[in-house]
């Protein structure tokens, strides 16, 4: 499926990365009459969002979710053709040596009595959280992009939450949403995040996160897409487009919708990107799924290389074969390929004095070690004036880290590149 490499004849534009925001932008150029044409230089579209069958197993490359009130989202999906299940709302938290239910009790109601009686956190931090989400849920989305920005650690400060609950609750749950456990994330992307978990619901696709962005490239012509497509160079006065193959490629718009480092590669440019964040996800099947729960596990002991983890097969049975469970735990930052028996012997010990000795009964499936698995979200996080300078010619720039380094961001730049495009193609 979309592999086919028929030459598009004379393409309006071309779409250099077959990830979300480049099949966001084609989509959209496709609705409004402008051709387009994708260079992927892997073996199918779908950038970082990926999933492999081992064993019977649908494994996401990385723990991932889609938040069901993104509006792009909502917008550009058909999520009943997706068949979403969800997550519920809430997490178990490991603390003191047991798991504890934090539940959102204005979602479910019947849980309030025992999320209040959680010793996850003070009454105080509790009614802060409350008053949070009600504030979060106020005012138009678009506000969220244009408010000053400082960093989700000091917000929280500000907020008046408790170090011991940052500790516990945020720094492991906004820790594994944004891959960093300090915090240093912009409050926009917060701001954003902590809306769409408070107004909808953390879901999959049936069969894996890989659904969505085959869902996108089946509204595109086979012809659109062409993978195993390696871009050598591109000449940015002539809007060549020069292949690994030999082949050139021409043509009146450039969008380059691939991560900043290539950019910078392709284009020459003499700015240094900042370090994307990276993840190591550990996949497991096992006779039993550890919890009864379909929640998110968070760490909030602090110690130990486990960020956070879940049973997928919770949620969706078919990323499972019958009678199995799929277990997968993450750990923040990516390693080499040396340290990973270490990192797992580390992740299944700690996973055993969580569970019991049935942990020994697992059954490891794969190790995904993922050093760009989300850009960098800091407040002024890369350099806007140097790398801007290119739209001021034929070629444009698209891709999550240039929004809010989500699903979400990359959906948004690709509406938005193709908005410009639109445009500027049509006739005077």
């Amino acid at each position: 499926m979309f592999h086919t490499q028929k030459k598009m004849s004379s393409p309006q534009v071309v779409i250099i990365g077959g990830g979300v925001a480049g099949l966001s932008c084609a989509k959209h150029l496709h609705d409004s009459g402008v051709s387009s044409l994708i260079l992927e230089c892997s073996e199918a579209v779908g950038g970082r969002i990926r999933t492999d069958v081992v064993d019977g197993f649908s494994l996401d490359r990385g723990f991932q979710i889609l938040l069901t009130a993104y509006p792009e989202a909502r917008e550009l999906l058909d999520f009943e053709s997706l068949q979403l299940k969800n997550y519920e709302p809430g997490a178990l938290i490991r603390y003191r040596g047991e798991l504890h239910q934090f539940v959102d009790p204005i979602r479910r109601p019947r849980k309030l009595f025992s999320t209040l009686k959680s010793p996850v956190a003070s009454f105080g931090d509790k009614l802060r959280l409350a008053r949070l989400k009600i504030n979060s849920c106020r005012g138009a989305i678009e506000d969220l992009y244009t408010r000053p920005e400082t960093s989700t650690l000091e917000r929280l400060k500000s907020e008046g939450f408790s170090s011991g609950f940052i500790d516990r609750f945020f720094k492991p749950f906004l820790g594994g949403v944004f891959l960093e456990p300090e915090l240093a994330t912009s409050t926009r992307k917060f701001d954003l995040v902590f809306r769409m978990f408070s107004s909808g619901d953390a879901a999959i696709p049936s069969g894996g996160m890989e659904a969505i962005p085959r869902q996108l490239a089946s509204g595109l012509p086979n012809e659109a897409i062409r993978v195993n497509a390696e871009v050598k160079r591109i000449d940015p006065e002539t809007n060549t487009i020069e292949m690994k193959d030999g082949e050139q490629i021409t043509a009146s718009r450039v969008v380059m919708a691939c991560p900043e480092r290539v950019v910078s590669q392709l284009l020459d440019l003499e700015t240094e990107p900042l370090e994307p964040h990276g993840v190591t996800c550990f996949y497991f099947g096992s006779e039993k799924s550890p919890v009864e729960q379909p929640m998110l596990i968070l760490n909030g002991e602090g110690t130990g290389p486990i960020n956070n983890m879940c049973v997928p097969s919770l949620v969706d049975p078919k990323c499972a074969p019958a009678g199995k469970s799929l277990i997968s735990i993450s750990c923040l930052g990516a390693i080499n390929d040396d340290c990973e028996d270490s990192l797992r012997n580390e992740v299944v010990c700690q996973a055993r004095d969580w569970f019991g000795k049935t942990v020994d009964q697992w059954q490891h499936l794969k190790t995904y070690s993922i050093p760009y698995a989300l850009p960098s979200a800091n407040p002024a996080h890369f350099n806007r004036k140097e790398l801007d300078s290119t739209r001021r010619g034929n070629i444009l720039l698209c891709g999550d880290y240039l929004e809010t380094a989500s699903l979400e961001g990359a959906l948004r730049s690709g509406r938005m590149t193709a908005e410009r495009l639109v445009t500027s193609l049509r006739p005077a």
